[in-house]
């Protein structure tokens, strides 16, 4: 346990449980709270669950929020390993079973959405409603410049790359918690911490074919912050006309990272369409 990911967890507003479980041959980190139907939060490319420090106290009033450090993050192992989205498909089957989830609502932020649509894709019966933040997989790729901060914070991880990256990442760089970058340095320091960079190679968010969206059974939201700098929204509102029983919901004065940028209303939104 780290001062910067305990800080973290201190701010979410909910008693949070700290767990390990085994998923397949993979020692999985999670954090839990609240009851009722099960929602599982899957983060993107970076610190781990920890990244939903703004969303789970609120999620929790209603059901119980589960945020796994996806295989090759955080606190959980990092193999040698593919890391493209069957891989992480995988590994999410495996956590779903040994945590006991037979249905669960999914919530997937940028990569964590290419591993949620891979595996509402492979899984239907698993999934009850699926929420996509800024999601990888639609075709969106980062433009230049965010492209060498995404590099230069992976293959050079320190606070300045980090800081760097956090201007292409949030419309206003002020609404992360430092802690998160910290911690997501340190994560990156760790053994096999760059193991999903190095080796997936962007594998895990490349384009999904058209075909294999339409097959999306269940309700859909896709959530995308108006200035997302890295994966621009225009690739949001196409998904939002080829995934059948899909919405988006365009959030402003926000970036990649919407849960941080405009955390109420971030809230307000992913709620309503969980209870609806």
């Amino acid at each position: 346990m780290t001062n910067y990911r305990q800080a973290l967890i201190d701010k979410i507003d909910c008693n949070v449980e700290q767990s390990e479980v085994i998923a397949g041959k993979i020692r999985t980190a999670c954090l839990s709270g609240g009851q009722g139907f099960p929602v599982v939060v899957l983060h993107g490319a970076g610190a781990g669950a920890v990244t939903w420090y703004p969303s789970i106290g609120a999620i929790s009033k209603n059901f119980c929020v589960i945020a796994p450090d996806i295989v090759g993050y955080g606190e959980s192992d990092k193999p040698n390993a593919a890391y493209d989205r069957p891989y992480f498909a995988t590994w999410l089957k495996d956590f779903f079973s040994a945590m006991d989830i037979s249905k669960a609502h999914i919530v997937g932020l940028s990569q964590g959405g290419a591993i949620a649509l891979q595996f509402a894709i492979e899984n239907p019966d698993l999934v009850e409603k699926l929420v996509l933040v800024d999601s990888g997989a639609l075709g969106a790729q980062p433009t230049c410049k965010p492209f060498l901060a995404m590099v230069w914070m992976n293959i050079v991880p320190s606070n300045l790359s980090n800081r760097f990256a956090s201007r292409y990442l949030l419309a206003n760089t002020e609404c992360r918690d430092p802690n998160h970058v910290y911690y997501s340095v340190e994560v990156l320091k760790k053994p096999g911490g760059k193991n999903a960079f190095t080796q997936g190679r962007g594998a895990a968010v490349s384009a999904i074919p058209e075909e294999s969206l339409r097959q999306i059974q269940s309700h859909t939201l896709i959530i995308w912050g108006e200035n997302d700098n890295f994966f621009s929204i225009e690739h949001g509102e196409a998904a939002a006309q080829i995934i059948p029983n899909a919405k988006l919901q365009r959030i402003k004065d926000a970036g990649h990272l919407p849960l941080m940028d405009q955390p109420d209303v971030f809230n307000e939104v992913l709620i309503e369409f969980l209870i609806e």
